[in-house]
């Protein structure tokens, strides 16, 4: 199994027959997620993804990486929360977090999108007009504020220096696959099209097109990938005391029931520190509603424990901790033996500092439970593709089943609606004149 739920930290915070009473409710929470009974159960396309997606068009998206790599310096992926988070946080987590630092016959890939500021756009703007570039335009609409602003800067960009026709051979959109303006746009010019499925939400599709292109312009191996995940399919579709992703979750929601509102995911591989992004939006989005759920924070350890750390041990006991262990991390390094202790080291000379992380992992957990804060460990044998794949769908699933025990719906976002009207009405966008004035006048008052 390639992940696997260590709970015997969390002993002094969680009796054994909590588990046992909260397991009617998570069987019911797997009978409305597999059953499709459940709220939101039109978006749950993700759950059988891994064993039915479409082949033909896995096949196009490994025939477009390749020419993207033959053809392009740098990849420009425009997109924004589940858009772009997923497919960086593979690349980082498989590649390194300094994918582009020390990647090597693929390109260089950026992200766009996430934001308007116009400060990163100038700068990824002046990279590529110094190179050959092409461009992933992932939106199921195409209208979305953020990434629609960035793409009419970088097919602009595209335009000028390739021309109309060469442009079209650079983009790449991924969008629904009938409608919507970006698909309109994409069938009028000719891009290549790739489909968000429209039964897979945002913060769901990485094993998708929208996540697989880039992974794969990156080098990352999606067919290990997509297969550690169907493991994790095939392994998680029982509800029983062995399912270690369904235990996760029940005990997820029995520490929020005494008070634990808050999970720190920690790493101690900085490769894993946009895992953490993609974990956070994934179940702050899902269960963040109704005045409910957990809030999902992180840290990067050991770098954190000189920050964060402090207020980790002894800081309010809200919280409780979820510790992510890599087995075998992707490269080794021993700390050198110069014959000397100038730094009181030498007891460490010729050790692997693997073996030294995993020290400060094992002291950080032990310092923390003495400390009150529960601590569970989701081990991993490593952040390679399989592994990886497999750990994307245990924690979507844990996620389902955690909103599910919550009382949500675990697959909408009535939330995020709410900035963009206010957006639209101070940008002055046609229709939303009344509000403007409305919205207007609250400023000038908080002013």
């Amino acid at each position: 199994m390639s992940v696997r739920l260590e709970t015997g930290y969390i002993a002094p915070f969680v009796r054994q027959h909590e588990l046992g009473m909260i397991a009617p409710q998570v069987l019911s929470a797997h009978e409305q997620l597999e059953g499709k009974t459940g709220p939101g159960s039109e978006f749950t396309g993700w759950l059988k993804l891994p064993g039915d997606f479409d082949k033909a068009e896995f096949a196009r998206v490994k025939q477009a990486a390749a020419k993207i790599q033959a053809n392009s310096d740098v990849l420009v992926v425009i997109g924004i929360g589940g858009s772009y988070l997923g497919a960086r946080a593979v690349i980082e987590a498989v590649k390194s977090a300094q994918y582009n630092l020390v990647c090597k016959g693929t390109p260089r890939i950026f992200f766009a999108g996430a934001s308007v500021s116009g400060a990163q756009l100038v700068d990824l703007v002046a990279l590529c007009e110094e190179k050959d570039f092409a461009v992933n335009m992932i939106s199921k609409s195409g209208t979305t504020t953020e990434p629609a602003v960035a793409f009419r800067v970088f097919r602009d960009l595209l335009e000028k220096k390739y021309g109309k026709d060469g442009a079209k051979e650079r983009i790449y959109a991924t969008t629904d696959k009938a409608r919507g303006t970006l698909k309109e746009l994409a069938t009028a010019e000719g891009y290549e099209t790739f489909v968000v499925p429209d039964d897979v939400g945002g913060r769901y599709s990485v094993l998708t097109a929208v996540g697989l292109l880039p992974l794969a312009v990156a080098g990352v191996d999606i067919d290990a990938l997509m297969a550690g995940a169907a493991e994790a399919m095939e392994k998680l579709s029982v509800c029983d005391a062995q399912n270690d992703c369904y235990n996760y979750a029940a005990l997820r929601n029995i520490l929020y029931r005494k008070g634990k509102t808050v999970e720190v995911m920690a790493s101690f591989e900085p490769d894993f520190a946009m895992m953490n992004e993609w974990y956070k939006q994934l179940f702050g989005e899902s269960e963040g509603k109704d005045q409910k759920g957990i809030f999902p924070a992180s840290v990067v350890y050991t770098t954190d424990l000189h920050s964060m750390g402090q207020y980790m041990q002894d800081g309010g006991r809200h919280l409780f901790e979820t510790m992510v262990a890599v087995k075998k991390p992707r490269a080794e390094m021993k700390v050198p033996d110069t014959g000397e202790d100038f730094d009181g080291l030498g007891y460490l000379a010729g050790s692997g500092l693997s073996h030294v992380n995993e020290m400060a992992m094992q002291g950080t957990i032990l310092a923390h439970v003495d400390g009150g804060v529960p601590v569970l460990v989701l081990e991993t044998d490593s952040l390679a593709e399989h592994d990886l794949g497999y750990l994307i769908y245990f924690y979507e699933k844990a996620c389902a089943i955690s909103g599910y025990l919550l009382g949500v719906n675990p697959f909408d976002q009535p939330g995020v609606e709410s900035y963009k009207k206010n957006m639209f009405a101070l940008l002055g966008k046609p229709g939303f004149e009344q509000q403007a004035k409305a919205l207007e006048e609250r400023l000038k008052k908080a002013k």
